[in-house]
This record gives structure tokens, C-alpha cells and sequence, in this order.
């Protein structure tokens, strides 16, 4: 009997890891993407792609020395300040950390590369999707097309439409937002702050209020404002008008060192809230004929630099039980899932806990701890 075809929801980079996976071993799949095109979205920043999950996955996908040619050298480098830029903690990037880094819409673009024409149907919202019998599933879209699958995979990211088919759960605000902002040429126009923020990644906390920040090629400082606060809060803040949102937020770094602040002041673009919602660190569902779930959709967790990482490790690991079950969906899928719930499981209390190291009570010193204590196990 012949593996059916996949049907994938999501094109981000687990749904993509999987397909290209799936292609090298002959198995098509076709991804459907509410995005309009590749470019429809800026691809977030960057992305420390670890050799325990990342790296095996893109090794799977036949895309390792792709990967390689985009790292950006230097950003393993991490460092801790306090409020007026005091150094708590400088970790050079020496080449050994395990944990290179490259930009989200480089690695996006080499893993749309490495897929036969057609594979992507753009622009394709899921609307719904249903149970048929058989382990057969039909989806409807947006724009009112349907089709029906063998083989469902939910890669759709923290709302997922897909995962309604095989649990409850749906995710919850953590009581913590991230705001994004860009300052660009920053060497040159900002470079006390390109100072502060050094070679890599720069993490600035107090209990409560963080800002965490990150250089990416050509000179950009990309920054995340971490914020412990109700969702209310969050959603009286008018971020429509860019310069009132700027000046709500860096009111609530009163006192801090116009080389961190200006991060949030002089943001070259209107700074974007991200509430962090999560799923039940230790749900699982359990085994739906035809269907399952990888990255966010299956274990929405904070970001704490795993998140990418596993997905595309869920996709690799997929694709590989597929291959090796042909003809017999149901074996691959419970094979897969026999691996997905425990290492979803830890990753997610891994990830809270790092959550609350940067933003809890004991910031910034439990991230010193958690830190010092990585460097010297090598991590």
C-alpha cells in the first residue's frame, strides 16, 4: 500500500521542514498558506539554530550547508546589563557555543527553495476542518475552495484551526507582552546603544520590565520589551499612534539609561505588541485517525529560543515515521507522537522557567545563575 499524499496547514518552518523532508524521499505533500506570497510577512528576526534539534532537522531536510553559508557570525555573543549599563555578564561568541545564528527569513527562504514549484498554495486561510471517517478530513477555506486528505498535518502555529480535531485546549495569556522595535544603521546614528547591546544578544532586566535585545546584519538592533502586565493594560495603550505607544512604554523605564531607552524612543519602526500565550505545558491528545499537529500548533510555549528549534525537529522526526512506516499512517503518527508529548513537555517548563528567570522576582540574577552555569556545562 502506498503512503497517501500530505496535506500540510502552515507553511512556516516545521510545515516546511516536513515537506522538503517528505520530497527527498519521494512522498508529496502540498502546504496550504493564508499568506498572500513568501514576501506577504516580515519573518520576525533572529534565530539560534541548536545542534540538538534545529541542526538535525536541517541535515534531515537536506539543507546543512545552505544553513551553514547564512549564519551570522558573532551573534552567539550574550550579555547582561543592569538599568544604567553596567555589565553583569559578557560572553564573547568564540565559535564553539552550538547555537549559530541566522536570520527567520533566510531559513524560510532555502527551505520555499528546496520545494518543487507548486507545492505552496498561497493564500489559502483555513476557515475549518472536519472529520470524515477513515482518518479522511475535508478542509474548508476562506475563499470557499475545499479539498479532503488521507493525511492532515496541523502546522498553523498558537491558533490553529486544525487542532480543534484533536483536543480542547486553547491558548492563554501568560501575563506577559513583548514588544518589538527596530533601530537600523545603528552603529552609526545610536552607537552608545550598538555599544550596550555588543556583538549578539543583550538582556537587560529588572523584576517585572526587560529589555532584550538582539544585533542583526547590516547594523540593525532588533528588541523585544518585555513587560509583566495585564492584558487590559496592554490593550489600552493606542498602538496605532506610534509616537503616544513610544513614550507609554519608555514610561515605564523611567530611570533607565538613554542608551537602553532609546531602543524604545527612537524605534524606527511603530513598536508591535506580542502577548505571550501558551498551551498546557503537559497536555496531549490522544490518537485521531489521519491528523496531528507540530510546532505551535501541538506546544505553544513562552519564547525562550526553543520554539523554531522544535518544530523543525517535529517536522524531521514526521517525515521520518512516515518514511519508515509506508502505507500504514497510523503507525507513523503514533510513532511520532510517542516522542513529540515528552520532549514538548520539558521544553515547555524549560521555557516558563527562563520566562520567569527574565522577568520574575530574582531578574536579573537568576539569568546570571542560569547563564554562568550554561557557559560552564559548554551549552
Amino acid at each position: 500500500m502506498m503512503t497517501p499524499s500530505v496535506t500540510i496547514v502552515g507553511a512556516g518552518l516545521g510545515g516546511l521542514v516536513l515537506a522538503r523532508a517528505l520530497h527527498l524521499n519521494g512522498i508529496p505533500a502540498i502546504v496550504y498558506e493564508a499568506e498572500a506570497s513568501a514576501g506577504a510577512r516580515t519573518q520576525g528576526g533572529m534565530l539560534d539554530i541548536h545542534e540538538r534539534d534545529g541542526q538535525m532537522a536541517l541535515k534531515a531536510a537536506g539543507l546543512f550547508d545552505q544553513f551553514r553559508a547564512l549564519i551570522h557570525l558573532g551573534g552567539e555573543a550574550s550579555r547582561v546589563l543592569d538599568p544604567q549599563c553596567r555589565v553583569l555578564l559578557d560572553q564573547p561568541d568564540d565559535g564553539t557555543g552550538g547555537r549559530p545564528e541566522v536570520l527567520r527569513g533566510e531559513l524560510r527562504r532555502i527551505l520555499l527553495d528546496g520545494l518543487p514549484a507548486g507545492t505552496i498554495r498561497w493564500g489559502r486561510k483555513l476557515a475549518n476542518a472536519k472529520g470524515l471517517g477513515d482518518g479522511r478530513h475535508a478542509l474548508t477555506f476562506t475563499d470557499g475552495s475545499t479539498v479532503t486528505t488521507d493525511l492532515l498535518v496541523g502546522a498553523d502555529g498558537a491558533w490553529s484551526k486544525v487542532r480543534p480535531l484533536l483536543l480542547d485546549a486553547t491558548p492563554a495569556y501568560v501575563g506577559a507582552t513583548f514588544i518589538d522595535t527596530y533601530l537600523f544603521d545603528a552603529d552609526a546614528r545610536y552607537p552608545a546603544t550598538a555599544q550596550a547591546v555588543g556583538g549578539g544578544g543583550m538582556f537587560a532586566l529588572t523584576p517585572g520590565r526587560g529589555i532584550f535585545a538582539h544585533r542583526e546584519p547590516g547594523g540593525t538592533l532588533h528588541a523585544y520589551i518585555g513587560l509583566r502586565r495585564p492584558a487590559e493594560w496592554i490593550a489600552a495603550i493606542d498602538f496605532g499612534n506610534a509616537a503616544a505607544a513610544k513614550a507609554r512604554i519608555a514610561a515605564e523605564f523611567a530611570g533607565w539609561a538613554p542608551a537602553l531607552t532609546t531602543l524604545i524612543t527612537h524605534s524606527d519602526t511603530p513598536p508591535v505588541p506580542r502577548l505571550l500565550h501558551t498551551l498546557p505545558s503537559d497536555h496531549r491528545w490522544n490518537r485521531v485517525p489521519g491528523v496531528t499537529l507540530l510546532g505551535d500548533a501541538a506546544h505553544l510555549a513562552p519564547p525562550a529560543g526553543e520554539g523554531a528549534n522544535l518544530a523543525m525537529l517535529d517536522g524531521a522526526e514526521l517525515a521520518q515515521a512516515i518514511v519508515a512506516n509506508p502505507g500504514d499512517v497510523e503507525a507513523a503518527l503514533a510513532t511520532y507522537e510517542a516522542a513529540l508529548f515528552p520532549r514538548s513537555h520539558a521544553a515547555a517548563a524549560g521555557a516558563h522557567h527562563i520566562l520567569d528567570l527574565c522577568l520574575g522576582d530574582s531578574a536579573p540574577f537568576g539569568l546570571l545563575d542560569f547563564f554562568t552555569g550554561a557557559f560552564s556545562r559548554g551549552e
